[in-house]
């Protein structure tokens, strides 16, 4: 048998660096303790003790609910969620959406087809959700594949938005480079005039996509990150309903 020498080298002498107060503890909170949990936590925690939740059948019940609970509760966008997709390249990419409508189908929402993100869904056909309700402690996780709307419900919904932002979806050259911010406004104000005295037409460009849930997981904050996961599955028209460790 070979041996090999190694040699090593010594540490420097002194006191140790600690990087991780210095780098992030003015910014980042430290793990609640238990008396954080009983002063600031309570309320929210309570709310999130109903085991009721783990007898339910399927999803979309459950999610109606909680979006009530959060339209109830946080200061804007309850509808708010992130959309993560993956583009041509394979590489990952997220932004935050409105849920626009959503029903046993899936969960719409609407845009610029020749963004990025529609070009990404044009793509790869497939999507994850994510609704984080911060006052709730609630989220709720979504993945599927993705089918365009109809051109019907493109147009009634775009028919349903303010007329300035109808005029901002004629204007907007969505995700493409934009050399400032007053090349924008010139572009508002060309459209301005060119719709003026008629509604603004959906554009052809601009339409919307639903997800249509393979799986949807509730998640809630329990006491000491021991939190509860209920993870439901498609299983042809039914769901299957799995308790998660946490």
């Amino acid at each position: 048998m070979v041996k090999v020498g190694l040699t090593v080298t010594p540490l420097p002498s002194g006191p140790a660096t600690v990087y991780l107060e210095a780098m992030t503890a003015p910014l980042i909170p430290p793990s609640p303790s238990r008396e954080d949990y009983a002063e600031q936590y309570a309320a929210a925690l309570a709310a999130n003790g109903d085991e009721t939740i783990f007898e339910r059948t399927e999803p979309l019940g459950l999610f109606l609910a909680w979006l009530a609970d959060a339209r109830a509760t946080e200061p804007n966008d309850a509808n708010a969620m992130a959309l993560a997709t993956v583009d041509a390249d394979g590489l990952p990419d997220a932004r935050m959406v409105l849920l626009k409508d959503v029903d046993e189908r899936g969960f719409t929402f609407y845009s610029n087809r020749e963004s990025a993100k529609g070009e990404a869904l044009a793509a790869h056909p497939a999507a994850a959700l994510l609704f984080h309700w911060k006052t709730l402690r609630r989220q709720v996780r979504v993945r599927g594949a993705v089918e365009p709307v109809s051109a019907a419900e493109a147009d009634a919904y775009f028919a349903s938005r303010a007329r300035e932002s109808r005029i901002g979806a004629w204007a907007s050259d969505q995700s493409r480079p934009l050399e400032s911010r007053e090349a924008l406004e010139l572009a508002v104000a060309r459209e301005t005039a060119r719709f003026e005295g008629q509604e603004p037409p959906r554009p052809e460009r601009w339409s919307g996509w639903r997800v249509i849930p393979q799986s949807v997981e509730f998640w809630r904050d329990r006491p000491f990150r021991l939190h509860d996961r209920l993870r439901f599955g498609r299983a042809g028209a039914d769901w299957t309903r799995t308790r998660l460790w946490p």
